[in-house]
């Protein structure tokens, strides 16, 4: 027998022996799942960590427990440390290194940390990746595709493609354990941010980095989560709290490039700055998607159903088109639940989970960097919840897309006064000629389809149309009036009577169009 095949035996009776002492056959709790994950070693608490962004798989409940996966394992004996450093060099770490920390600082499923002293005097961490880690995981995902297909068809199989899971599962577990991959992550972290004074991330030390070893710059910083030592240290808790989820919006929404898993242990505060740390899991949104997560936001902030669901049947997948009578249904349960909630008070990462849950039951698939997203975000309000719990991720988001984040100073209380109303109104408007173009494109296109039979007179049809033309006007003219009064505002030249040209020409086609649609009324009366 070769020695591969007998690896896969060995390892498929440990598998067995843990599955059966936990009873697997009486049924699996949240509880139970994550107690055989972290019984079975390295490889299945991070497929656990993974699994856990999956909201849109596996239950709220499950995803929550498995957050609580314990990272911390035993760490590899240090003369291992050593020899994977050799081989990744090709030389002895000590012509590198003047000094290596026995003690690691942390020690996680795919790597190890330690403190160490280069030779030049610089403090430095070393990320050692575990020996084998590959190969094992390697092995345990192929054990996995196998276990797939017993499945009965009844089970879960039958609504989610587990091998495509596994798949994606194993392609983000491939690119955490690339430390070059990482590496990259950190330059273009740091050259996203480079703008931002009270954002950096640990300098890197390419020249020593390899795909199993990276060298980063030492900080001795305090965890966000650290009340305590961040008041004894004179900060602000509510302007680093605000400064945290700003930028991680900022992250979100402007560089479509994010930290999906910005735990505290992953976030420090030092000098004044907000130190973001271990780059291994980063999400990515497309523009599109980005632009749909702003609908999302304008909806929720605007206790708007239509706007929600236009923007989650933009993002998600499916096989065949779902019910949206009954997914509006769905989110208005999720608004009715929500909406009456003062936009301060609003927890954005419930509500997201609750979203993801809106999504599940109509078979809906969100992009792998939402479901990272909400993983993030439930990280975010932790910490806040420690540390400033009246800061608000909706209202920041909000105002950070409306781009008054630290230029006006009320904008909590006028959200609070009239800003749900605003923001319905404002972007009812501005989606009016979308919408008619996406109305026209499907008509034309013969996917249009009206659920309602009318048997209507001729009388009936012309009232129909008189009404469709003049709203159509009036939509016109609520839009030239607006955008010459926004113009008016403004420097823009030539200009006609101290009035801009443009904005004045807008006044005159809107009264136009006004006369126009009177006279019509008129001699139609006639």
């Amino acid at each position: 027998m070769s020695d591969s095949k007998q690896a896969y035996r060995q390892r498929l009776g440990e598998i067995t022996e843990v599955l059966r002492r936990h009873g697997i056959t009486r049924g699996v709790t949240p509880e139970k799942l994550r107690m055989i994950l972290e019984e079975l070693g390295p490889t299945f608490i991070k497929l656990g960590q993974i699994m856990s962004m999956h909201s849109d798989v596996l239950p709220k409940k499950y995803c929550d427990e498995l957050m609580r996966l314990c990272s911390d394992v035993s760490p590899m004996p240090f003369d291992e440390v050593m020899a994977v450093l050799e081989e990744a060099y090709g030389f002895s770490p000590k012509e590198i290194f003047s000094e290596i920390d026995k003690l690691p600082l942390g020690s996680a499923s795919i790597a190890q940390v330690h403190k160490a002293v280069l030779k030049n005097g610089d403090k430095v961490v070393v990320k050692v990746q575990r020996r084998g880690i590959y190969e094992t995981m390697s092995r345990d995902i192929g054990l996995l595709h196998r276990a797939v297909r017993l499945l009965p068809p009844v089970s879960i199989k039958g609504m989610v493609d587990l091998d495509m899971v596994l798949d994606e599962l194993w392609h983000v577990a491939q690119e955490e354990m690339n430390f070059l991959s990482e590496a990259s992550n950190m330059e273009r972290f740091a050259a996203n941010n480079k703008n931002v004074a009270f954002v950096r991330t640990p300098s890197l030390y390419k020249q020593y980095t390899t795909a199993r070893v990276l060298v980063m710059e030492y900080i001795d910083g305090l965890r966000i989560d650290d009340k305590d030592g961040l008041l004894a240290q004179g900060y602000d808790l509510d302007e680093v709290g605000q400064k945290l989820v700003d930028n991680y919006i900022k992250q979100v929404m402007e560089d479509g490039f994010f930290h999906a898993d910005p735990h505290p242990g992953n976030v420090m505060v030092d000098d004044g700055k907000i130190i973001w740390m271990d780059m291994g899991m980063m999400g990515r949104l497309s523009a599109h998607d980005r632009e749909m997560v702003g609908k999302v936001v304008r909806g929720i902030a605007a206790s708007d159903v239509g706007v929600i669901q236009e923007a989650v049947l933009a993002l998600g997948e499916f096989k065949e088109m779902p019910d949206q009578s009954r997914l509006y249904e769905g989110i208005s349960n999720l608004l009715a639940k929500y909406g009456r909630t003062d936009m301060g008070q609003i927890d954005v990462a419930e509500v997201t989970m609750s979203l993801m849950e809106v999504m599940k039951e109509n078979y809906i698939i969100m992009p792998h960097g939402l479901t990272m997203l909400a993983r993030g975000l439930a990280h975010m309000e932790g910490v806040l919840a420690k540390i400033a719990p009246d800061i608000n991720m909706v209202e920041i988001a909000t105002a950070h897309m409306a781009g008054l984040l630290f230029k006006e100073k009320d904008f909590k209380k006028l959200l609070k006064r009239g800003g749900k109303t605003i923001y319905k109104s404002f972007y009812k408007m501005l989606e009016i000629p979308s919408l008619a173009a996406d109305i026209l494109e499907g008509y034309l296109k013969g996917q249009t389809r009206v659920n309602m039979d009318l048997h209507a007179s001729d009388d009936l049809a012309r009232l129909l149309r008189r009404l469709v033309r003049n709203v159509v006007m009036g939509l016109w003219v609520m839009a030239l009036l607006i955008s010459s009064s926004i113009i008016c505002t403004t420097d823009m030249k030539p200009k006609i009577m101290g009035i801009p040209a443009l904005g004045a020409l807008g006044y005159l086609v809107a009264f136009a169009i006004v006369m126009y649609v009177f006279l019509k009324h008129i001699f139609s009366k006639k």
